[in-house]
C-alpha cells in the first residue's frame, strides 16, 4: 500500500463492483472515500483511478471488457501502460464513456492526471 498525492493506492486489489468481480494491477482511491482502508477480502467502493499493465494475453480484456465496467462504476480515471510499445494511455471518464486525454510514449518526464502535481518518469516504467 502507497499513499501518493491525496490517493491511497492498492496492488491488485479485488473489487466487486457493478455485479462483477474485477482485479486491477493497481487502483486509488482519493482519501476523502476512503480515509483507512479497510481489513477486508475485497472492496465493493469503485476507486478513483486505475492502471492496468497491458499484455498480449491481457490487452482485450483489459481494454473491451473491464473499461466497460470500470466506467459502469464511475470510476474517473484509467491509465493502459503498454510496456512492449512503451506508451502511457490516460483517460477520463466522460459521461458513460472514456475520452482519451493522452498518449504518452518513450522515456519522457510527464504530469499524467489525476497525479499532474508531480513529475513522472516514464523511462522507469520500461526499465528492465
Amino acid at each position: 500500500m502507497r499513499y501518493f498525492h491525496v490517493l491511497v493506492i492498492l496492488s491488485e486489489p479485488e473489487l466487486h463492483i457493478v455485479d462483477q468481480v474485477l482485479v486491477p494491477d493497481l487502483a486509488g482511491w482519493r482519501r476523502q472515500r476512503m480515509p483507512e482502508v479497510p481489513e477486508v477480502a475485497y472492496f465493493e467502493l469503485a476507486p478513483d483511478w486505475i492502471c492496468e499493465v497491458l499484455s498480449p494475453s491481457t490487452a482485450k480484456v483489459d481494454r473491451a471488457r473491464k473499461m466497460r465496467h470500470y466506467a459502469a462504476a464511475g470510476v474517473r480515471h484509467v491509465w493502459l501502460i503498454d510496456p512492449t510499445a512503451t506508451t502511457l494511455e490516460v483517460y477520463r471518464l466522460d459521461g458513460e464513456g472514456w475520452r482519451l486525454v493522452h498518449t504518452y510514449a518513450g522515456e519522457m518526464t510527464v504530469r499524467p492526471e489525476p497525479f499532474d502535481a508531480v513529475d513522472l518518469d516514464l523511462g522507469s516504467l520500461w526499465s528492465r
